[in-house]
């Protein structure tokens, strides 16, 4: 499911760490080979990339990349060299700044993440920002919004398979009854949103769906222009069909007037090692163009270059 291509033979981390200084090294930057090192490698392998560079130049490799890579080369690139969880924290805390606020990223990293990657997350977060997650999002968001995200954000949920069918009749039945209501920001629709595992809320809808004739995000779309109803059909999205989700992200990123490359980078950075293999194959499916040739249509320089060699060459 992951798109990384890591060589079965790698460098030793010395190595490695040299050719990246190399690269930094003279007039101006090798931006290739700074490619084919840091797209090649898994996060576990950057990490000690990272540590090596630290101690053999006194230096971060990040503030390194940063003084010498410039645009959106430079935003993928510093993006992908994070840990993970270093990742999450670093665009939930731009997810939160008045300038830069998106309340979709901070939705999309809680439902998206498994329950350890999140709490991950929140730990960076604490590190790096000297706060919560908690807190900021509680700090920047106000109204249905705060309702809902703050709990997504605080959720540790069961991650077993174990599913409890009766338990998912009467919450599918809980749900349709405050949807069909309006009361969409009910503390019951939030309560089963933000608690229950990804595997009960997939029985719950499923019985929702069977029980009532369609699918509970027919019934969110009683507003297309309400923003709070959007975020809440992404959420149900993000809990039972991420895949989908993310196709849809990069498709609304590459096929309008002007690219969003903060949206397409975030997706490619954080899908790559994960799960990008099934959201390209959907995104062929959905739109008959292979991403890789989508993204070098729209795209172009060494921001392109980077992303198409974590994309990888499609088979169509």
């Amino acid at each position: 499911m992951s798109t990384l291509t890591v060589p079965d033979q790698i460098p030793s981390l010395e190595e490695d760490c040299e050719q990246l200084h190399k690269a930094f090294s003279g007039w101006g930057t090798n931006e290739a080979l700074i490619i084919s090192i840091l797209a090649h490698r898994n996060a576990a392998q950057r990490n000690l990339i990272r540590q090596t560079y630290a101690k053999t130049y006194g230096e971060d490799l990040l503030k390194a990349l940063n003084k010498e890579l410039s645009n959106d080369f430079e935003g993928v690139v510093l993006l992908w060299a994070l840990d993970p969880a270093e990742r999450d924290a670093y665009l939930a805390n731009e997810a939160t700044k008045r300038q830069t606020s998106n309340n979709q990223v901070l939705m999309e990293i809680a439902c998206t993440r498994t329950p350890h990657e999140l709490l991950l997350a929140r730990q960076a977060y604490h590190a790096r920002f000297k706060k919560s997650l908690e807190e900021d999002v509680a700090h920047h968001t106000t109204g249905d919004f705060r309702k809902l995200l703050v709990p997504l954000v605080s959720s540790y949920r069961y991650e077993g398979d174990e599913v409890n069918m009766a338990l998912a009749k009467t919450e599918a039945k809980i749900l349709h009854e405050k949807i069909s209501s309006k009361a969409y920001s009910d503390e019951e629709v939030i309560r089963i949103l933000s608690t229950r595992s990804k595997a009960q809320i997939n029985a719950t809808l499923n019985h929702y769906n069977n029980d009532f004739g369609h699918a509970i995000n027919k019934d969110l779309k009683d507003d297309p222009e309400d923003e709070f109803l959007a975020l809440l059909r992404a959420t149900v999205k993000c809990l039972t069909r991420p895949q989908l989700y993310f196709e849809k992200v990069v498709r609304l990123a590459i096929n309008k007037l002007g690219t969003d490359e903060g949206a397409l980078t975030r997706v490619v950075t954080t899908r790559a090692e994960i799960d990008l293999k099934v959201i390209k194959d959907e995104y062929y499916r959905r739109n008959s163009v292979p991403l890789d040739r989508a993204i070098g249509k729209d795209t172009h320089g060494d921001y392109e270059k980077m992303l198409l060699e974590l994309v990888g060459q499609s088979d169509a």
